[in-house]
């Protein structure tokens, strides 16, 4: 080739690469003065994101029409850093379609084959949502490292597809790789949503094997999957173990004691953790709503208030139920407002909660209210407020929130058709009630369950077809427990039937003969038709197999603080004053 020609191509290759950092400069400073002027109002936040956006489009659009036409092989390595920055940038603002623009032009400039942007677009597209694009282009990779490996297991997780992640991690180890603390804090999540403590424990020998057990990250990981695996005795041998925790080991293990019933050790260690925010706080409210002990619930959720830690979302969903349970209305409308000040109402699970608060607190007026108001409403809002008007009595506007639900597309559950039956229970719809009940199995592929077995029982108990009850038990296509037995005898109990009461009563005495409500009803049937000698006997079978009829209690809420009363109970300290 002539020298004139050979110079006459490096200067334009020299202008095309000069022209391309002049394209790419004006771009990228006009983005970042927009960057740096840019306040925390949402209303910038905004218009910085539709900047950057902006700013994408003009450096490809330019770029691509003006500089790369202009060359004819990448000459500078600093073109790749230019690229990262715009992928760092695209993977912060979720801008996936000017991803897409940046990674189509790496293609055209022959920067796609560079590791760290491979490994940025790898990022992007499995964080957010992208992953047939970011599983194409982990394939093609020539050469993988860990990041690669971590980025695609990762987006596998956040979107639950646990089998996908958990097989690809598989696939990993075959290639002899070894994995680091990154990955293994990444998997060991997959084992606790599937559940699979056979796994999660293969995973902890790896973490051995590459002595990585004394790693913070990893060690919570390990912690938070045997917990949700539900082995808390393992979870508290790694957490002994560990060197040095953090937050994340705390509220793990903290959370793991409370949903499994070790609440004593849960408090304990609540209150020796070094600090404390509203997921521990949260983790103990909902430990004791979920044991039962709403009362403490209630008290936990006021005393994180005075430490001026604020509630979050988890934390309503958490405290509601327990003021549902206890029927403290006035506590839950208190709760409701600071839901209000927190500007969190519109979600769809604290929604639902209050929902279900109201209703089971005796006010269906402002459970009405709040279901309405709902902006968007899932299968289990829907079932809240057929359960809370069944609960009422308000059998037709049950059945008709049903119809509606229906009508929206939203397919009725287990618990919608509860709902149903129990409304036509209680308002002696037994001909509706025989129709929802068909229409399960029928319309809907819902098998009843035992639940829906028992409520079929008590509507037809509660008409006095005690026989046609005695039918559908023994064709029942499950097992019938002892609720359904219960429930039969209270409905003989009701109609004074005293053979088959007794039939029911000797059944249930074979299958549970420690229970005192069985022998509590059979003696109010013997009662109830004149049979006193009768009645005594089961008495004299009562004292002499030493059962105890349980005492009832009773809640009564005062200033904010909720009391539970048995009978003949002097517990209280202001007993004498009451």
């Amino acid at each position: 080739m002539p020298l004139r020609i050979q110079r006459k191509n490096s200067l334009r290759l020299r202008l095309s690469s000069c022209m391309f950092h002049l394209c790419f400069h004006h771009h990228y400073l006009y983005f970042q003065g927009a960057k740096s002027n840019c306040t925390t109002s949402i209303n910038c936040a905004c218009d910085y994101v539709d900047d950057f956006k902006r700013y994408v489009r003009g450096f490809v659009t330019t770029v691509c029409k003006e500089a790369l036409p202009m060359l004819s092989q990448p000459t500078d390595g600093s073109w790749a850093d230019y690229y990262c920055s715009l992928l760092q940038e695209c993977l912060k603002m979720k801008a996936v379609p000017e991803a897409k623009q940046v990674h189509a032009h790496t293609i055209q400039t022959g920067f796609i084959s560079g590791i760290s942007i491979v490994i940025f677009l790898l990022t992007i597209y499995s964080k957010w949502g992208c992953l047939l694009d970011a599983r194409q282009l982990f394939d093609e990779m020539l050469e993988r490292n860990l990041v690669s490996w971590t980025a695609m297991i990762a987006g596998y997780v956040r979107r639950g597809m646990n089998e996908e992640a958990w097989m690809l991690f598989s696939t990993m180890q075959l290639t002899g790789m070894q994995p680091n603390e990154f990955i293994f804090a990444t998997v060991l999540p997959v084992c606790a949503n599937l559940v699979s403590l056979q796994r999660g424990k293969v995973i902890h020998q790896s973490v051995i094997r590459c002595g990585l057990e004394s790693d913070v990250y990893v060690g919570s990981a390990l912690v938070d999957m045997y917990v949700k695996c539900g082995s808390i005795e393992d979870a508290q041998h790694v957490f002994d173990k560990m060197p040095t925790r953090n937050l994340v080991s705390w509220n793990a293990i903290v959370a793991g004691c409370a949903q499994n019933g070790y609440v004593d050790e849960a408090l304990r260690l609540f209150w020796d953790m070094p600090e404390r925010n509203v997921v521990s706080w949260s983790a103990m409210i909902a430990g004791y709503a979920k044991n039962g002990q709403f009362d403490k619930a209630l008290e936990m959720f006021r005393q994180m208030q005075l430490t001026g830690v604020k509630a979050n979302v988890i934390t309503f969903a958490s405290v509601l139920p327990a003021c549902a349970s206890l029927a403290a209305l006035k506590q839950g409308k208190e709760i409701h407002e600071g839901i209000i000040r927190c500007k969190i109402e519109e979600n769809v699970f604290v929604e639902t909660a209050l929902v279900d608060m109201y209703a089971k607190c005796g006010s269906i007026e402002d459970a009405s209210k709040v279901f309405d108001k709902m902006s968007k409403q899932n299968v289990v809002s829907w079932n809240a407020m057929i359960v809370g008007y069944a609960m009422h009595g308000c059998a037709q506007d049950a059945l008709q929130l049903f119809e509606r639900m229906v009508i929206s597309g939203i397919k009725p559950d287990r618990v919608s058709f509860i709902g149903v039956l129990s409304a036509c229970c209680h308002a002696g719809l037994v001909d509706d009630g025989w129709q929802y009940f068909l229409s399960m199995d029928q319309n809907y592929q819902i098998k009843p369950t035992v639940e829906h077995y028992c409520c079929m029982v008590d509507l037809l108990g509660r008409a006095g077809r005690l026989h046609e009850a005695q039918d559908l038990i023994d064709k029942m296509l499950v097992k019938p427990d002892a609720a359904v037995w219960t429930t039969l005898l209270g409905a003989c109990r009701v109609h004074t039937n005293v053979e088959l009461g007794k039939h029911v009563a000797e059944h249930l005495l074979e299958s549970n003969p420690t229970n005192s409500a069985h022998f509590v009803l059979l003696s109010n049937i013997y009662a109830a038709a004149g049979r006193w000698t009768d009645k005594e006997k089961v008495r004299k079978l009562m004292k002499h197999s030493r059962i105890k009829r349980m005492p009832g209690c009773s809640w009564i809420e005062v200033n904010n603080n909720v009391y539970t009363f048995q009978v003949g109970d002097n517990s209280h300290p202001q007993t004498e004053n009451i």
